[in-house]
């Protein structure tokens, strides 16, 4: 339960069907002021609030890794990683020990159930007559394209999606505000959450400054650096003022005097060395991705094409998948994309439905 329109919306929606309590995380100082306004919001709803304290826990697993991603020349999504071990990990159990049947978020995403026939698969008769029904949880786009969140939520499982609900999932973002309105619960036209809910201000730049080393030492030696700025034939152009504060594909604050626009093409750490180049450079047809997650568990049969999102905003590309291992696989792009970054995570769709994806490596 959060102070915003999406989730004072999906609790209201719950309330005709269930019986509901909102619960809430205490992250940081960050949301301190949120953790009061989601218990106002539920005391106006009429139903119990909890708050869970899970500073440390945000610290560890999700700040640090966030921070030491940038140190490897990548760019992390701190989002993907705190739903499946923080929202929907630490407290989705806090939840169940609270004697809760489901969990249920604003989150815009669909969730379709499916329970498996015993005649669809290939068994004989006593096999049949044994079979346990299995309900297996397929994870698909919301209505509202224009808010789907389904690829924030690829790395979750089936033991954490039998237990969820998303109320929003087939609603629009119009539509939500005006039961807002329409209720009385928040101001329709609150502002949107922060990209990064730990980045007051969304300039992760400057909290790196701040924050780097003391939230990394003494586990982390890594030092932020100038060093400098090449282009593609290896020619030193600039300085650039430290790895961490660039990403692929950034226009912004590289070098003046350039007779054509130039962009962060590839970032060597080995070299503490920047490479620029043209928007032409920006583009690549395949890539390497790792740390697989499958929404049905195993591998799903891949035949033919399929579609790929390379970041939140990327529209979704056509590519054919290799399998390399259990835990690695190639994308080929029909057309090459641009500004593929490492760290960023590579979701893979079927149509509506999301079959997985993991972290792009190489």
């Amino acid at each position: 339960m959060s102070d915003g329109v999406d989730s004072s919306v999906a609790a209201f929606l719950l309330q005709k069907e269930y019986q509901v309590f909102g619960i809430t995380m205490f992250l940081g100082s960050f949301n301190k002021q949120a953790v009061k306004n989601a218990k106002i919001l539920c005391q106006k709803l009429k139903i119990p609030h909890y708050t869970i304290d899970l500073q440390e826990q945000f610290k560890k697993q999700i700040i640090q890794p966030f921070c030491r991603e940038y140190s490897q020349a990548k760019t992390p999504n701190p989002c993907v990683w705190c739903n499946p071990k923080i929202k929907f990990g630490l407290l989705f159990k806090k939840a169940r020990q609270l004697k809760a049947d489901y969990l249920a978020t604003g989150h815009y995403a669909r969730l379709r159930r499916e329970t498996l026939n015993p005649k669809s698969q290939i068994l004989n008769k006593s096999q049949i007559s044994n079979f346990k029904f299995q309900t297996i949880c397929k994870l698909q786009k919301a209505k509202d394209k224009t808010r789907d969140q389904s690829y924030f939520l690829y790395r979750l499982n089936q033991k954490q999606l039998k237990y969820l609900i998303f109320p929003l999932g087939e609603l629009t973002k119009n539509r939500v505000k005006q039961i807002a309105r329409e209720n009385n619960l928040v101001a329709a036209d609150k502002p949107e959450s922060r990209e990064i809910c730990f980045i007051p201000d969304n300039d992760y730049r400057k909290f790196l400054k701040k924050n780097f080393v003391k939230i990394m030492r003494p586990h982390d030696s890594y030092e932020i650096k100038k060093g400098p700025i090449k282009d593609l034939q290896g020619r030193t152009i600039g300085e650039h003022q430290g790895l961490p504060f660039y990403t692929i594909g950034q226009r912004k604050g590289l070098v003046k005097g350039q007779k054509k626009p130039v962009y962060v093409i590839r970032i060597d750490k080995t070299k503490n060395t920047l490479i620029i180049g043209q928007e032409k450079d920006l583009y690549q047809k395949q890539l390497i991705v790792k740390d697989l997650n499958w929404i049905q568990r195993e591998k799903p049969k891949i035949i033919g094409e399929v579609s790929v999102k390379i970041r939140y905003q990327h529209k979704p590309a056509k590519g054919k998948i290799t399998f390399i291992n259990q835990n690695k696989i190639k994308i080929e792009f029909k057309k090459a994309q641009r500004a593929v970054a490492l760290g960023q995570s590579a979701v893979i769709y079927d149509r509506e439905e999301v079959l997985g994806g993991g972290v792009i490596g190489k």
